[in-house]
């Protein structure tokens, strides 16, 4: 049976680095790395689609949106997509499913998850964890609040203390759009400031 192919798509090395040798090794796979959603469209077209993509939510391409899935999806021939990130809202996670991702894994879950996770999409599933699950039902602050997903990730790194500049490289766009986002998220909030902004969204994020 030929091996499985797999790409890691994550802009920390030690993180990438640490999952594929991990994968090699317990699931007997290719894997490929790549630092961006370009790399990873580069990989792609070099070496074909890959049976199952795992997607870092925030890293230079993905952001501001999740624009990047559909087209990756296209890229890679349909093969699932499994979106993967140190933290994401229920409302993020469902806006990534409804553009055609196979799944979501939290970095903080085990080694061990992450091969079932990865085995339970190549079978044709949806994973989620059982966070998601149980906040799925938790207030929804795009419907709350009416912010768009984009806002969110914003608000979701003021939460973490991030300022405007961290913001705007970490999400891959200029520090004036996000000033832009803040401005946005406040006056949709009903607050005068980030630091209050932050404190309403840690009610609504899982952070």
């Amino acid at each position: 049976m030929p091996k499985k192919k797999i790409a890691i798509a994550d802009d920390h090395c030690l993180v990438r680095e640490v999952m594929a040798n991990y994968l090699t090794v317990q699931m007997e796979a290719e894997v490929r790395q790549a630092s961006s959603v370009e790399e990873l469209e580069a990989l792609i077209e070099v070496e074909g689609p890959f049976d199952i993509i795992l997607l870092d939510l925030i890293m230079p391409g993905m952001m501001p949106g999740l624009d990047a899935i559909p087209r990756l999806l296209e890229l890679n021939q349909q093969h699932p997509i499994v979106l993967f990130s140190g933290s994401a809202s229920p409302a993020v996670v469902y806006e990534a499913l409804e553009r055609g991702v196979s799944g979501y894994v939290e970095k903080s879950q085990s080694a061990r998850s992450l091969v079932n996770a990865i085995n339970f999409v190549l079978a044709g599933e949806i994973y989620l964890p059982m966070s998601v699950r149980l906040n799925a039902a938790r207030p929804s602050i795009t419907d709350e609040k009416g912010l768009t997903p984009k806002e969110i990730e914003v608000l979701r790194c003021l939460t973490e203390g991030m300022m405007n500049k961290e913001i705007g490289q970490s999400l891959g766009v200029s520090e004036v759009t996000i000033k832009m986002h803040v401005r946005s998220i406040c006056a949709k909030l009903n607050v005068k400031n980030r630091t209050q902004a932050a404190m309403i969204g840690s009610q609504f994020l899982l952070v």
